[in-house]
């Protein structure tokens, strides 16, 4: 009997060192398509950047997201809302969101934009032009503006005026696990990759819908080998979509719903659940690529964020919440996190995109932005309530990060005086959007250096 139990610990002590090698043994050196590496990313995140990163979200300015979560999907009916409790959003009720967000003028983000010019200055910037415009001409002017804007965009962002859109404290409503799934939920994912991936339905992904297993080794061969034969811009394209999936996937196995009795709710790592997705022969190797993506999904958004450091510097620039002392102090935190992105040594160098025939590469540029404007009207698909809520603030933050990414010139031109209009600007939308997005990425990240280590323990 003791020979047997013998056994079986020995058996089970591999099983368990095994998986953790599973898991992460490929998840190491360098990255495809970047001269970066795995260890550089970790030790630049987890010992560096994390913890700033983090005390910023915590601040009202990005606490606070407006959001629509009541928009109809537009591509197909959604016969039911998920009725679990996690699933709920609780909205912020007028008096729990700072005044200076709350106000009409807190979209434009420039000290002069917050305070109301007087006559004399009203007449300065009006007195050279005809001020007689008729409503329809103001209308016209204004339809030509958000058209700009728009035609930048790679990403739906809400209607901040819309009475449908309600202001939600993210820390009240952290991203985790919610019991969602099912056929709903992979509809939502089944939707993004077949449909707007650039991918034939003739090359089957190594997954099968509805399910965690993947398919044959056949198909996976057949799929990589499709990948790799498309241009960088498009396998790039997949990588950040697979990258975002693996974060998300990360977040619900590390904020897993452990016990859920009458006397407590706990929440924490569910180390069966990171490696149902993540586990190499779980998942017929697939785990580890996904993993690979995640890091060059950060790679991309931390160098949006580098690149948007000329735009945070304008001295106009508020991060507006109506208190002068703790906004002054945010900003002067932001920059110094953007001062750190932008002195990370390996970035993503987002110049071999788009590089080839100039009028290819523009239409090429302009079929991936309405393929991820696509994916995020997607969201508003999704039938649990706090993951259309997460869902779209990541879909709008990877998006603004991909504006910004592609508006390198502008950013560059921004005028020095402030009585000059920008050709870039970002709105405050898409400001919490960008940064909680990357705080979802890097935490993501550091999650991994906690599931290496319970993974360790087991063995």
């Amino acid at each position: 009997m003791k020979l047997v139990f013998l056994l079986l610990l020995l058996f089970l002590l591999q099983v368990f060192r095994a998986a953790h090698g599973r898991c992460f043994c490929q998840l190491t050196g360098d990255l495809d398509d970047c001269t970066c590496d795995v260890e550089t990313v970790d030790g630049f995140n987890n010992d560096q950047l994390f913890p700033k990163l983090q005390t910023l979200l915590e601040s009202d300015y990005f606490r606070f997201y407006k959001v629509n979560l009541n928009k109809p999907c537009p591509f197909w009916t959604v016969t039911s809302h998920c009725g679990l409790r996690d699933c709920a959003v609780k909205p912020c009720s007028d008096n729990e969101v700072p005044e200076g967000i709350r106000s009409s003028s807190h979209n434009k983000y420039s000290a002069e934009a917050n305070e109301q010019p007087d006559e004399c200055e009203q007449a300065k910037h009006l007195g050279a032009v005809d001020v007689s415009l008729s409503n329809e001409t103001r209308e016209a002017l204004l339809k030509w503006s958000k058209h700009d804007d728009e035609a930048e965009r790679f990403c739906v962002v809400d209607d901040e005026e819309s009475p449908d859109s309600q202001y939600v404290d993210l820390l009240l409503n952290p991203e985790r696990f919610t019991g969602y799934k099912g056929p709903e939920a992979w509809q939502i994912w089944n939707s993004i990759y077949e449909e707007n991936c650039f991918k034939p339905f003739s090359i089957k992904r190594p997954l099968i819908p509805n399910s965690f297993q993947s398919s044959s080794g056949g198909e996976a061969k057949s799929f990589y080998s499709w990948l790799e034969g498309q241009c960088v811009e498009k396998r790039a394209f997949y990588r950040l979509i697979s990258g975002l999936h693996s974060s998300i996937n990360i977040h619900l196995s590390a904020r897993y719903l452990l016990d859920d009795s009458w006397f407590q709710r706990k929440w924490g790592h569910n180390v069966s659940e990171f490696r149902l997705r993540f586990d190499s022969e779980l998942t017929s190797g697939e785990g580890p690529k996904r993993l690979r993506n995640l890091y060059f999904l950060y790679l991309i958004e931390l160098r949006a964020l580098a690149k948007a450091l000329p735009f945070f510097q304008q001295p106009s620039f508020r991060l507006y919440t109506g208190k002068p002392e703790e906004d002054q102090n945010h900003k002067e935190l932001l920059l110094d996190i953007l001062q750190m992105a932008r002195s990370f040594p390996l970035h993503f160098d987002e110049t071999s995109l788009f590089a080839g025939n100039e009028k290819e590469a523009a239409q090429l540029k302009e079929d991936i932005r309405l393929a991820f404007l696509n994916i995020s009207r997607i969201m508003d698909c999704v039938g649990c309530f706090k993951c259309r809520l997460w869902g779209k603030l990541q879909t709008q933050g990877l998006g603004t990060a991909l504006k910004i990414l592609f508006s390198a010139q502008q950013i560059e031109a921004l005028p020095k005086s402030s009585e000059q209009r920008p050709s870039f600007q970002l709105s405050r939308q898409e400001i919490v959007s960008l940064l909680n997005a990357f705080g979802r990425i890097s935490t993501s990240i550091r999650e991994l250096e906690n599931f290496r280590s319970l993974l360790a323990e087991e063995r």
